[in-house]
């Protein structure tokens, strides 16, 4: 191996935040064989060093270790990171360097549960993965082997969410999964209200796949037709509005589905002779084939804008180290199975893209939501684009093209040599833009400032970056103001604010959604593959909104859309459908007018139980006659948002228990609510913390302490609620708070997101 050992190598200590320290150390830097942890510089080098080994492959005389220099350099600047998968796996054991795949679901029993398994073995090597279902035969058409009927698509979905929940209970990084359902199969509206109730299908995305056909219907208001998917005859038809409305609905009321266009996709399609397009990764940015994987990394737009503009020769250097280190990645890899191996190297797709995007909008002095960001946008992308398709033709003049280039799009195109069948995807950035210091990929900011817990239980406000340097400049910071902009999330009703900053820093929920779509396009202009985007919605958006905007991301050209409206997810659905009227029990319970007294002592236990929030102590206290009295519930550090909950639900228990109503009642009312958040698995799957208490009274009350309680004085009701606290409140972003740190969590780039320390519902 030849190597230049009088050079200097990996001098650049990196440049890196505190909290980006503190995300490594929680979920990167791993043990040495010393024993020690390595530092982020470890890391990497170790990264460097292993992804540059790919160079013998190629030529057997390459300075392995000055490309490993420049690849660390890129790093430690934070100019560019790969995916996690290749940050925590490469030059380790596992080395499994790919976030997602896609796996084919065929229609048989054994090819199902042969994808059941390569899920399994995927998953527990860290990555997700993507599916169709849509050539399973429906529900109830006949199984000519056993002349038995099928259970359809959407009951196999569910055997493959049990096994991503046992691997994610086993302690491996979390799995997740797209589950995908062309339009024109005949269990569409059943997949369509597959997540309606929020305790199915917890590891799934799922999306409806789209046809040109299906898109002309809706807007002629006609009907489309249902295919058999065996032999793609006509089955039966579908008035395609009825069926939009639906799938525009249900996003409304909790985010799922969302829709990619399957037709639109395929019409990009690299290499349509190896097969089409039916699925997409978790976060539906990256279309693959069966038996493909996605080798992802990104820019980080901050470090390339310079005297308030564009560096773009930096920029182009950038691009072509970092197409150059993916394509190693991609030789590097250790595929999970044989068959991802071989369409993988066949078709050695990249994805190359973005993070920091609001970031340079702020640092340019350009609205999010204007025509001279989505023209930047553009123009940006186009770059990256084709300065990353200059250097894979340069790649494949020396290595070779990808295999499938025959028989892909690019000979047509003019292209007489290309590396790799495509260049760009548009990620999520989740925890590398966490580590680079950075907004996360091409979204706006969440919120300018929110509060940080430190010691003694002190809040202070953290504040923007480049929000905080504009307020100094500007002579406009105080730290009332600042705590203020941590109260609100943005400086929209500010007045201490100049407005021409307020319109500059403003953030998602400020934002018309129709801006959300127009950026996505904007990017999708100019990316191979697709772009990670979630169009945010407030709380009171109609769905009629909602309905516009997948509209308007069909007619600019977008390959999907997902939408989150704020704080859908936290509401319990009511089922539609075959909804059978039943008639409930009840009791003819007398409320007396006031409730009962307290008496001064109480007997009773507390049952411990872990929910995805943390561990919740329930206290249950019974009376002289052995009933149950009331709940103390406890979760989390007091004043936290989680332990405040906690103790309403505690305190309504109480009353309602103390005013005559059996125990029953409450707990038929808290068992079953859900939050994105659950735990464990079967009979011990806690879905919430209401459901934690719920499922505690029940044991309670299933196994009564037998003791005698001795009442003694008493004090009232009032005084009993004397003691809530008179605090101020605070604004508490409405999805709720991180299981791991307790930090407010964002919806973006379609999935649950903590900004403070990485935590990520999808990873």
């Amino acid at each position: 191996m030849a190597s230049n050992s009088n050079k200097q190598l990996f001098q650049a200590e990196p440049e890196l935040l505190a909290n980006s320290v503190t995300v490594l150390k929680k979920r990167y830097l791993r043990k040495k064989e010393s024993g020690q942890i390595e530092s982020p510089k470890d890391l990497f080098i170790r990264v460097a060093k292993n992804i540059a080994e790919a160079e013998l492959k190629f030529d057997s005389n390459a300075d392995v270790d000055s490309v490993a220099d420049i690849f660390y350099n890129q790093m430690a600047s934070l100019k560019f990171l790969p995916n996690s998968p290749t940050l925590m796996n490469a030059g380790n054991s596992l080395q499994q360097l790919s976030a997602c795949f896609v796996l084919p679901v065929e229609d048989s029993l054994e090819g199902i549960f042969e994808a059941v398994k390569h899920t399994a073995l995927i998953h527990k090597s860290g990555g997700g993965t993507g599916f169709s279902f849509s050539r399973l035969r429906p529900k109830d058409d006949t199984v000519k082997t056993t002349k038995g009927v099928s259970s359809g698509p959407v009951s196999f979905m569910s055997v493959f969410d049990a096994a991503t929940e046992t691997i994610k209970q086993g302690g491996m990084r979390r799995g997740a999964n797209m589950g995908i359902l062309r339009v024109d199969h005949p269990d569409i509206m059943e997949f369509i209200y597959a997540k309606q109730d929020k305790t199915k299908l917890t590891n799934f995305n799922l999306s409806v796949g789209i046809t040109e056909e299906f898109m002309k219907s809706v807007k002629n208001g006609t009907e489309y037709d249902i295919l058999t998917p065996r032999d793609r005859k006509k089955t039966g038809s579908k008035n395609a509005k009825e069926v939009f409305n639906e799938m525009v609905r249900l996003a409304w009321e909790g985010g799922d589905p969302g829709i990619i266009f399957l037709d639109r996709i395929n019409n990009t399609n690299p290499t349509p002779a190896e097969g089409e397009m039916e699925s997409t990764n978790p976060c539906g940015e990256q279309p693959l084939l069966p038996y493909e994987s996605c080798n992802l990394g990104s820019i980080n737009l901050v470090k390339f804008v310079k005297n308030g503009k564009i560096d773009w020769d930096d920029l182009r250097n950038t691009c072509n180290i970092a197409v150059r280190f993916l394509d190693n990645v991609i030789e590097m890899n250790n595929y999970p199975i044989k068959q991802i191996d071989e369409m993988t190297k066949k078709n050695r797709k990249i994805g190359l893209g973005i993070m920091g995007w609001a970031d340079m909008l702020v640092m340019l002095n350009i609205p999010y939501n204007s025509d001279k960001a989505t023209l930047l946008a553009e123009e940006v992308m186009k770059f990256i684009r084709d300065e990353g398709r200059k250097m894979s033709v340069e790649l494949a003049e020396k290595r070779g093209s990808f295999p499938s280039f025959d028989k892909s799009i690019y000979p047509a195109l003019g292209f007489k040599a290309m590396r790799n069948a495509t260049i760009t995807t548009i990620a999520p950035t989740g925890t590398i833009s966490i580590i680079a210091g950075a907004s996360s990929g091409i979204e706006p900011y969440f919120a300018l400032a929110y509060y940080r817990n430190v010691m003694d239980n002190n809040k202070l406000p953290e504040v923007n970056p480049y929000f905080l340097e504009k307020a100094h400049e500007s002579k406009f910071y105080s730290e009332s103001l600042m705590n203020k902009l941590a109260d609100a999330g943005n400086a929209h009703d500010l007045t201490e604010v100049p407005e021409d900053i307020r319109k500059v820093f403003v953030t998602s929920h400020e934002i018309e959604p129709v801006w959300h779509v127009k950026m996505q396009a904007a990017f999708q202009k100019y990316t191979d593959n697709a772009v990670s985007k979630t169009v945010n919605f407030q709380n009171t958006a109609t769905i009629e909104d909602v309905e516009k905007a997948y509209m308007l991301a069909y007619d600019l050209g977008c390959k999907g859309i997902t939408i989150y409206r704020d704080g859908s997810r936290l509401g319990q659905v009511l089922n539609i459908g075959s909804v059978k009227e039943e008639k409930l029990e009840t009791a003819a319970v007398t409320m007396p007018a006031k409730p009962k007294e307290r008496p001064a002592i109480l007997i009773g236990k507390t049952i411990e139980k872990t929910t995805g929030c943390g561990k919740m102590y329930v206290t249950i206290n019974q009376d002289v006659d052995g009933k149950v009295f009331e709940v103390f519930t406890s979760i989390g550090k007091a004043g936290g948002c989680a332990q405040s909950q906690a103790e309403a639900i505690g305190r309504l228990i109480s009353l309602n228990l103390r005013s005559g109503v059996e125990p029953e009642f409450i707990i038929r009312q808290l068992k079953g609510i859900s939050c994105h958040t659950p735990h464990g698995f079967g009979s011990q799957r806690i879905l919430s913390c209401a459901d934690a208490v719920g499922k505690a009274l029940e044991e309670a009350i299933n196994n009564p302490l037998n003791v005698q309680v001795v009442r003694n004085d008493s004090i009232t009701v009032d005084s009993l609620l004397a003691d809530i606290d008179k605090k101020d409140g605070k604004k508490v972003m409405s999805n709720g708070a991180c299981p791991e740190c307790g930090a407010p969590v964002e919806y973006i780039e379609g999935c649950l997101t903590c900004q403070s320390c990485g935590y990520s519902k999808c990873s």
